[in-house]
């Protein structure tokens, strides 16, 4: 599946309707879950189910496309799916018990209740909500694809407008000349990444950089009076400010990740439980800053479009063993220099732990984890929700 965003342009009588279709697919999705909470041996069909009965109980709801209506109860279902699985796997720690949502962000339907123009820069919605014609502003050309090949078609709101998501049935597929190039990577705070051939990629510290900015947007808001315009307004800009600094955090992923692949055959990375490491409130900011989960997840995304192998190798150790004579040098976290006793290696730690870890990608055969994006792409072009996440 791929995922086009494109923004759209509407009056603002429609989009207090795309509002009121949002908060309505939340309602849905909030029953869905307190029905399976009130009964045993609730399955997905009895959550499809229950969607008529919402329809007939509530007006609002029956304004809601029947397809979205269902999405939304789809949505329930895999947060609730999710929980068995964690429980099951017993996964340790918390094992995401489903919860109700405050706030919704998007609508999604499915094969009906839309319909696009001829040209395609125009899309319509027909639901009881009165959504109406809205203009498709964007540089995806949806002429490309056929009618039946559009899957679903998401509403999302976000701080600076509304966005209109077209899941596409395609295949995404580029060429990719093999060099036979083999490399690893040691993701970090002082640099980005860094390979094993000693190349380095500056972090770009994001959030960093705006932190001065994000803090007087702040300092605005909490100064406003609660409910007053001048408030909402403040409200606004941080939120497109966040939302800014989220969008270049994005980019960056996209294009290193992209870069990266497109000039190897194999890259092998650290498998890192990112959950775990910003429990350390000292560097909390700095790695959810630097967005190592969303680079790997894009290096495997670029793997299968290139038809290249990305792996996920446990990160056991590669710091602290000599990537040549394999001798453990034990080093605390501000050691930026690996010196071993043992050969008298001498290089930086970050170099030597991409060594270990492309070693360790090339002899693992059993156990290793290849590129995760295959089936339903987690990622897309053009935004940043992807269909599963916002499942729950």
């Amino acid at each position: 599946m791929l995922v086009l965003e494109a923004k759209l342009k509407g009056k603002q009588s429609q989009y207090n309707s795309i509002d009121e279709a949002i908060r309505a697919a939340l309602f849905v999705r909030n029953k869905a879950l307190r029905h399976w909470m009130d009964n045993k041996d609730v399955g997905k069909n009895d959550l499809s189910s229950l969607c008529a009965v919402l329809a007939q109980e509530f007006e609002f709801a029956n304004k809601l496309n029947s397809m979205a209506r269902q999405a939304s109860a789809d949505r329930a279902w895999f947060a609730i799916k999710s929980f068995y699985d964690n429980c099951k796997a017993k996964k340790p720690g918390k094992k995401g018990f489903p919860r109700f949502k405050k706030r919704g962000q998007s609508v999604e339907y499915k094969t009906s209740g839309w319909k696009l123009s001829t040209d395609r820069k125009y899309i319509t919605f027909s639901d009881g909500f009165n959504i109406g014609k809205l203009k498709i502003v964007g540089t995806r050309d949806l002429s490309f694809y056929a009618i039946k090949q559009i899957k679903r078609v998401r509403l999302v709101k976000r701080a600076d407008g509304y966005y209109c998501q077209f899941c596409v049935d395609v295949e995404r597929k580029e060429q990719h000349q093999h060099s036979g190039l083999q490399i690893g990577i040691d993701v970090g705070l002082e640099f980005f990444y860094t390979d094993s051939d000693g190349k380095t990629v500056e972090n770009p510290r994001l959030l960093r950089k705006s932190e001065k900015s994000l803090k007087r947007k702040q300092r605005q808001v909490s100064k406003s009076k609660k409910g007053s315009y001048n408030r909402r307004k403040s409200v606004k800009k941080l939120a497109k400010k966040h939302l800014k600094v989220s969008r270049q955090r994005k980019d960056f992923a996209v294009k290193t990740a992209r870069a990266l692949v497109q000039s190897s055959d194999l890259v092998v990375y650290e498998d890192l439980q990112v959950k775990n490491m910003v429990k350390n409130h000292h560097l909390a900011k700095s790695i959810s800053d630097a967005s190592w989960s969303m680079f790997t997840n894009w290096v495997d995304y670029y793997a299968k479009v290139f038809d290249t192998w990305a792996i996920a190798v446990a990160p056991h150790y590669t710091s602290q063993d000599c990537s040549v004579c394999g001798t453990r040098v034990k080093k605390s976290l501000s050691t930026r220099t690996h010196k071993c006793h043992c050969c008298g290696t001498v290089m930086h730690r970050d170099h030597n732990a991409a060594i270990m870890i492309l070693n360790k990608g090339i002899k693992s055969t059993v156990g290793h984890t290849e590129s995760k994006a295959s089936g339903q792409n987690d990622l897309y072009l053009g935004g940043e929700t992807p269909l599963d996440k916002l499942a729950g």
